[in-house]
């Protein structure tokens, strides 16, 4: 069995300034580390329990099925941010049939991102033996 110590989403932007604003300004992600030099140098955020990774650049876009999915306290709260930010908001909050309260948003390169609010009473937070 592997036994993974840490875990990052690795993106390759096609314009990697454009995505370092977007992910570092407007959504406020703070950064974990940065490597190498130059508009194409490495830049990883920090993602909760995982991180972001922006580095290289790529002159295709990302499989429209990439997407990401950021777990945040307040969903609404982040909505008002996010578009005080200057964020399109894709799709606003809405809680699903599931239970999860989700909003929708885009990174530059059109990467899709579900930011998401678990209520206190979503299975999802039960834990046996806990």
């Amino acid at each position: 069995m592997v036994h993974v110590l840490s875990g990052r989403i690795l993106l390759r932007p096609s314009d990697p300034d454009r995505s370092r604003r977007f992910y570092g300004e407007q959504l406020g992600l703070a950064v974990h580390r940065e490597f190498g030099t130059g508009p194409e140098r490495g830049t990883v955020y920090f993602l909760g329990g995982g991180f972001l990774e922006l580095s290289g650049r790529s002159e295709t876009a990302a499989s429209p099925e990439v997407r990401l999915w950021l777990q945040v306290e307040d969903v609404a709260a982040a909505h008002e941010e996010l578009r005080g930010a200057g964020v399109e908001i894709a799709r606003p909050p809405v809680k699903e049939p599931w239970g999860l309260i989700e909003m929708w948003i885009a990174d530059p390169d059109e990467t899709r991102i579900v930011l998401v609010e678990v209520p206190a009473d979503h299975p999802i937070r039960y834990r046996p033996g806990i």
